[in-house]
């Protein structure tokens, strides 16, 4: 890659800002050290790690890699050294915490990730990190628990050194030598204990002298009572540098043969945490995955560039690739043209180096071998080159290079030169990057080369916008339509009088007059253009809006349609259902009257209940009820007629048409009845095998022809509804028997069916079931 190209791009900037994000020294020195990929798959496989470690990112809320030192030095010369010294040891452990916890995060997504193959290698050895920790306490510091040698020694030197103390304390203490001592303390000197003496009185205190005072005054003796615990302590000092150095030699040993995996973990979790740092970057701003291809084909959509304070930055949105490969273009100074050509070249740059872009998703990018820039002043004084030749030294080095895989940014292509040569030298230059199928991005002012991409297949004007009213630019990009410096404008706006600006005018050719004309008007129809297409699209905005809280408007009154239909059914079934249980109460009653006819009263209350048949039919027509299957009510029925009996919830056939009163008899299964025309609603002939059974419904078993009425769960007043119900079609179907199966549980519900059952008129008879008819969770009963 064309290393000026990276500078002149500011790539060197865009890493670094990556690098900021990196937890390890070693991870920042693998972002600084990216270079952009110009393999297609290679580059795609970046953007796929960058990718996974977003997720992780976004699942675990932190980066799998946490600091960790650069033990690499140490790891090269733990097979040679003898030792390892404390601090780095409890590195070693460092980086063996980390590359273990790493890899435990990184194993448990997706077998196929980038970063699951990335992980797999790393070290992870608990034991030999918890022994060095165990070993271990800080880099000066080692654990009294490390060897039981290492307890027994530094145990004695405690016994030892109370000892020595103790004598030293009864000597400072005592009145006998006080008066010898300079200072009634302990001190230590040359690694001895000592006691400051004056030096009068050197032969009153036996011992050895280890220093003194500057002026003479003062010697330090360690009295000869303690000279013996001394060397003992010194010994036992001794004895513990051997014991440490040998724990230190085994924690070596036991590192040693994992220290080149562990070397080669270092290098892993430096690219995995250079990975997550461009995850990281990408969440910072707001940026997305492109779509890489080998095609030459860019589309950004709303590219902010990353360099820039994203509170200022204006979004651009450029194309390329699609009908051509050369784009010119043009506007006024400080308009953002520079800008838009460094977006592209760093975008490329980032994209080919796994990094996200900060822009819309479902932006292209594409892979490049070369990325060639001339961008802004190439003046140099030391090598005697003026702006134009050193524009022309790099560009002379752009073309040797341009081939159908560069990208080639050229920044005031032609400038520095007289303009009419500069011009023709341009569009020559245009012409031989557009022949060798480079994708090229060049800013101008010349009138000359705006013309000639209008009329070149393969090129295509754009412009950046400028607001000739408030004298800024928009840094709006617009593709189709060259721009105009607007040079007369702003001067005119700044002050030049009118006479000026009319005699510039005066000086300009008319070729150059009607062509700036053409720009004026085109640019004025493109505003107007964008004005209407703001409109619409506000319209259109709107009316979705309107939509949108029509549609919830809508909902909103289907649901409280169907609450208040809903409600309306519920009320109506309470309704009914009061309404029985008051007549089934006062059935009941009447049947305990002595000296009635209970015949009569037996065909009264067949027409009582005819009658609640026909309220609750009527409720079904009024909508207060729910109309099952087809829910239309004949006006009349044929024998044969699927239909459906509306107080059974099940399908029945007709055996008789409506006799005069509007009675139908009916088949449901196994059992004949009749019931009103009213009761009735046309069946779907997909539905007529199909029976719903309820606890109060005829079971419909042809081979056992077995009745049952299932109570269980019921109170007894519930109960005895539904009881009564049934007798009455057993009756009417010509059934004598049937099971009630009410269960065993407390036998409340058991006493009073059978209470129930003595007071009806009938009940010929009952009894408990007996074996293989359900014992006493069943009542036969026989009716008369």
């Amino acid at each position: 890659m064309n290393q000026r190209a990276l500078i002149t791009l500011e790539y060197d900037k865009i890493r670094a800002m990556c690098a900021s994000f990196a937890v390890s020294e070693l991870g920042k020195a693998e972002v600084e050290s990216l270079t952009p990929s110009t393999d297609l798959d290679t580059a795609r496989r970046l953007l796929r790690q960058t990718w996974e470690a977003d997720a992780i990112f976004r699942r675990t809320g932190r980066t799998p890699v946490d600091t960790f030192p650069d033990l690499r030095n140490t790891l090269r010369r733990a097979h040679a050294a003898y030792s390892l010294s404390m601090g780095d040891l409890l590195g070693v452990s460092r980086c063996l915490f980390v590359s273990r916890n790493a890899r435990e995060i990184l194993l448990s997504g997706d077998e196929d990730n980038e970063l699951h193959r990335l992980a797999n290698p790393l070290s992870s050895h608990r034991t030999v990190e918890e022994e060095i920790n165990r070993c271990i306490l800080s880099e000066e510091e080692i654990s009294d628990n490390a060897s039981p040698a290492l307890s027994r020694i530094r145990r004695q030197m405690r016994i030892t050194n109370e000892r020595v103390r103790d004598k030293l304390n009864s000597i400072i203490k005592s009145s006998t030598y006080q008066k010898y001592l300079q200072e009634p303390i302990i001190t230590m000197r040359n690694g001895r204990y000592a006691v400051p003496v004056k030096a009068e009185f050197r032969q009153q205190i036996g011992g050895l002298v280890h220093d003194q005072s500057s002026s003479g005054q003062t010697l330090f003796i360690e009295p000869t009572a303690v000279v013996e615990l001394g060397n003992e302590y010194k010994r036992l000092l001794a004895e513990e540098k051997q014991e440490i150095e040998r724990i230190l030699a085994g924690l070596t040993a036991l590192v040693a043969p994992y220290a080149d995996e562990l070397y080669n973990s270092l290098g892993l979790l430096a690219k995995i945490d250079g990975i997550f740092a461009k995850a990281i970057l990408a969440r910072d701003q707001s940026a997305y995955c492109p779509r890489l291809n080998d095609q030459n084909l860019i589309r950004i959509k709303n590219g902010r560039h990353p360099l820039i304070d994203k509170k200022t930055v204006v979004p651009i949105s450029v194309w390329i690739g699609d009908g051509y490969n050369t784009l010119i273009i043009t506007g006024p100074n400080t308009g953002g043209k520079t800008v838009t050509l460094k977006t592209v070249g760093l975008f490329t740059l980032m994209a080919s180096s796994g990094m996200f872009l900060p822009a819309d998703e479902n932006s292209d990018i594409a892979v490049f071998d070369e990325v060639c820039a001339d961008i802004g002043d190439e003046q140099s004084i030391e090598q005697s080159l003026s702006t134009f030749s050193a524009h022309m030294t790099n560009i002379v080095d752009i073309l040797n290079r341009a081939n159908a895989h560069t990208l080639v940014l050229l920044d005031e292509l032609g400038a520095g030169t007289d303009p009419n040569e500069g011009a023709a030298l341009a569009q020559a230059i245009l012409e031989h990057l557009q022949l060798s199928g480079a994708v090229t991005f060049a800013t101008t002012h010349y009138s000359e080369i705006k013309a000639f991409a209008l009329t070149k297949e393969g090129m295509q004007n754009a412009s950046m916008e400028f607001d000739v009213d408030r004298l800024c630019p928009t840094y709006r990009l617009f593709i189709g339509i060259p721009g105009k410096s607007n040079a007369f404008e702003i001067s005119k706006r700044l002050g030049i009088s009118d006479a000026i600006i009319e005699r510039a005018r005066q000086y300009l050719e008319t070729e150059d007059i009607a062509f700036e004309d053409v720009l004026s008007g085109a640019e004025a129809q493109r505003r107007a253009a964008e004005e209407t297409a703001e409109k619409v699209n506000a319209e259109y905005a709107e009316a979705k809006r309107l939509r949108s809280e029509l549609e919830k408007e809508k909902n909103r009154l289907q649901a409280d349609r169907a609450a208040i239909r809903e409600k309306a059914r519920e009320d109506a079934r309470e309704m009914v259902n009061d309404t029985r249980r008051e007549m089934e109460a006062l059935i009941a009653n009447l049947r305990h009257v002595e000296n009635i006819d209970h015949k009569a009263l037996e065909r009264a209350i067949q027409s009582s209940r005819d009658a609640l048949r026909k309220k609750q039919a009527s409720l079904y027509d009024n909508g207060a009820l729910p109309v099952d299957a087809a829910g239309m009510q004949p006006n009349t029925v044929t024998p044969g007629q699927t239909v459906q009996v509306v107080s059974l919830g099940s399908n029945a056939t007709v055996l008789k048409a409506p006799d005069g009163r509007g009675n139908v008899q009916v088949q449901a299964g196994a059992v004949k009845l009749f019931v009103p025309i009213s009761d009735l609603r046309i069946a779907e002939q997909k539905k007529q095998e199909k029976v719903v059974t309820r606890p109060r419904e005829i079971m419909t078993d042809i081979k056992s022809m077995k009745y049952e009425l299932d109570l269980r769960g019921y109170l007894v007043d519930d109960a005895i509804l539904e009881i009564d119900a049934y007798i009455d079609q057993c009756v009417l179907s010509g059934r004598t028997e049937f099971n009630i199966i009410h269960g065993k549980g407390t036998g409340a519900l058991r006493a009073g069916v059978q209470n129930y059952l003595k007071t009806h008129p009938k009940v010929k008879s009952f009894r408990l079931g007996n074996y293989g008819e359900g014992d006493a969770g069943v009542t036969v009963v026989t009716l008369k």
